[in-house]
């Protein structure tokens, strides 16, 4: 079998290029990208967070990076729908493992995934994370926005995370106020779609709730991303149930009403024009998974994360190659 081999997480000598061997076997990376802490020169970092403490329903969510990175083997090797390219032609990606956590002491959690976040992001990078619960969001918007500024949150969810929060709190149902009032993300530049729930405050977000989400077409939903974003450097944060839990039942707080994972992968498809700096998806909760039906949609999530920031390179490339051209021409004929 030419140009096939197996365990391509450890064995491969490129960080570009498909891996080609049999989506049933080998070492479970991120879509077979190759394990390392060697983050030079790589276009993007995946890196699982494996916390779930901070819920306030089911746990579970800590096996979500686990989930997730299984269910992404049946995404390599073919070009990748809905992009129409091998993704990894030329986007360099690296799966970074895991954050080591102290198990027995949660208030060190934060700090710690801060930190490590920070570490890969000074390589350039980006960085896509796989949670965890929601609560990881927080340490991950602090490590973004100490390098950005006050970032532009887009967040697919059925919770608004907005409720009361004095500061200190390990929950992932208050994140989103505590990076408001500590200047991580601008709300009049942040938006939330699917919301199902209410919240005593929305501290000023832009709210697209699941019925609306029903009612508007993918392309309005997206226009109503980018329009809301205006052109703000984006950190992007999906929790999986955002989706009816018909399309993600393994999650710890489902709630009934929401949309299609066709509808909403739609939606992140269109996301072309948005300038997304960093991503994350989280709340993947296997225990109560049927046939890997969330983890699946999980991975595709991420692989779509994946998909833009490649067409971004592509594009920038094309353009690169264009002023090239144009100054190559206008050097011979003397202008």
């Amino acid at each position: 079998m030419p140009n096939r081999n197996i365990d391509h997480a450890f064995t491969a000598r490129s960080r570009t290029g498909a891996s080609f061997e049999p989506t049933y076997a080998g070492a479970l990376s991120f879509m077979r990208r190759k394990y390392t802490k060697d983050v030079k020169g790589a276009d993007a970092v995946v890196w699982g967070i494996p916390f779930d403490a901070a819920v306030t329903n089911r746990p579970g969510a800590r096996f979500g990076p686990q989930a997730i990175r299984r269910a992404s083997t049946i995404l390599d090797n073919d070009p990748q729908y809905p992009f129409s390219r091998d993704l990894f032609e030329h986007l360099a990606v690296v799966d970074y493992g895991d954050c080591l956590l102290d198990s027995g002491n949660h208030q060190k959690t934060p700090g710690t995934i801060q930190r490590e976040a920070a570490r890969i992001l000074k390589s350039g990078a980006f960085l896509l994370s796989l949670g965890g619960d929601h609560f990881v969001t927080w340490p991950l918007l602090k490590a973004h926005a100490a390098i950005h500024g006050p970032l532009a949150l887009v967040q697919f969810d059925a919770h608004q995370d907005t409720w009361p929060d004095d500061g200190k709190r390990i929950d992932h149902g208050s994140f989103v106020g505590r990076a408001v009032k500590e200047g991580l993300i601008d709300p009049d530049r942040s938006i939330q779609i699917g919301i199902r729930t209410h919240a005593p405050d929305t501290f000023g977000i832009k709210i697209i709730y699941g019925h609306e989400v029903e009612e508007m077409r993918t392309s309005d939903i997206a226009y109503a991303i980018v329009d809301r974003t205006g052109g703000r450097k984006t950190y992007v944060t999906f929790d999986i149930d955002c989706l009816d839990p018909a399309f993600a039942p393994g999650t710890g707080t489902p709630v009934a009403g929401g949309p299609s994972s066709a509808k909403i992968l739609s939606v992140l498809r269109q996301l072309t024009q948005i300038d997304i700096v960093g991503a994350d998806i989280v709340e993947v909760a296997p225990a109560y998974d049927h046939a890997d039906i969330t983890a699946i949609a999980g991975s595709m999530v991420a692989m779509h994360y994946l998909g833009l920031l490649a067409e971004r390179k592509a594009r920038l490339e094309e353009l690169n190659n264009s002023n090239h051209s144009a100054a190559g021409l206008n050097q011979a004929s003397g202008i």
